[in-house]
């Protein structure tokens, strides 16, 4: 039977009870015709995942009683993995948000390059859609979505020791996967993905990634790739090499009855 999982805010713990919000209620009573004793399972990002029962339904409103932990809290849930991203369109950057989320990524942070078409980005909506992605895939954590900047002030206060794989088009980097063996067993202090816009990182861009001590041109492949898919192909190839792909699915424990 598939599990309804919800992410919340409250704090999680046993014989606990967790107001939901009035677009949470609606879904369970209106969407998924849920009623009082049925399973729901919350998680907050904190506290692990927890079953619950449907304590009580009203119009814009729900009362979840919190019964027993299925999963404790990992140290990392996914790895320390962040996104950066010029911003694309709306539909495309919503596939963004959710796919990255479903790909284990820590942060997403979106930056502003010469070439970026898109003048305004929804964080909120960012947000709204990882949220959403990390229900649906099992995540216990939602990225962290970081305020939009220009992609020189991102590099000007880029953290120390975090790793940096950018995504050259202009053919300066070596394949992915070939960076990504040569650097296992790295203490790295974390890493991050940086894909561009349809156009492409400008020249004065590519020059100011290469002088950042810590930065590593990448490529691709020889097949040019729309931006969003970039940036999924990018944090699969460091799932893979790098992160938790290479470990088996861990299934959610059912309580003790």
């Amino acid at each position: 039977m598939r599990i309804t999982r919800l992410y919340v805010t409250h704090d999680l713990a046993a014989e606990g009870s967790v107001g939901l919000s009035p677009s949470q209620a609606h879904y369970l009573s209106h969407v998924l015709r849920l009623k009082r004793g049925d399973p729901v399972h919350l998680f907050n990002g904190r506290d692990g995942e927890w079953q619950g029962d449907v304590d009580a339904l009203g119009r814009g409103w729900c009362s979840v009683e919190v019964r027993a932990q299925t999963r404790p809290q990992p140290a990392l849930d996914g790895g320390d993995l962040w996104l950066v991203f010029a911003p694309v369109k709306r539909a495309r950057i919503d596939f963004i948000a959710a796919k990255a989320t479903e790909l284990g990524a820590a942060a997403l942070w979106p930056v502003m390059s010469e070439h970026t078409a898109v003048g305004r980005v929804n964080a909120d909506r960012l947000h709204a859609n990882a949220i959403e992605a990390a229900e649906q895939c099992g995540r216990l954590t939602v990225p962290e979505i970081l305020e939009p900047e220009s992609l020189r002030g991102a590099l000007a206060r880029w953290p120390d020791g975090r790793r940096l794989l950018y995504c050259d088009e202009s053919g300066g980097g070596a394949p992915i996967a070939e960076v990504l063996e040569a650097a296992r067993g790295e203490a790295a202090q974390g890493w991050a993905v940086l894909t561009g816009p349809e156009g492409g990182f400008a020249r004065a861009e590519l020059d100011a990634l290469a002088n950042l001590s810590i930065s590593t041109p990448v490529s691709l492949g020889p097949r040019i790739l729309r931006a969003d898919t970039a940036a999924i192909a990018a944090l699969a190839c460091w799932q893979a090499v790098l992160g938790d792909w290479r470990q088996t699915r861990i299934k959610s424990a059912q309580p003790a009855s």
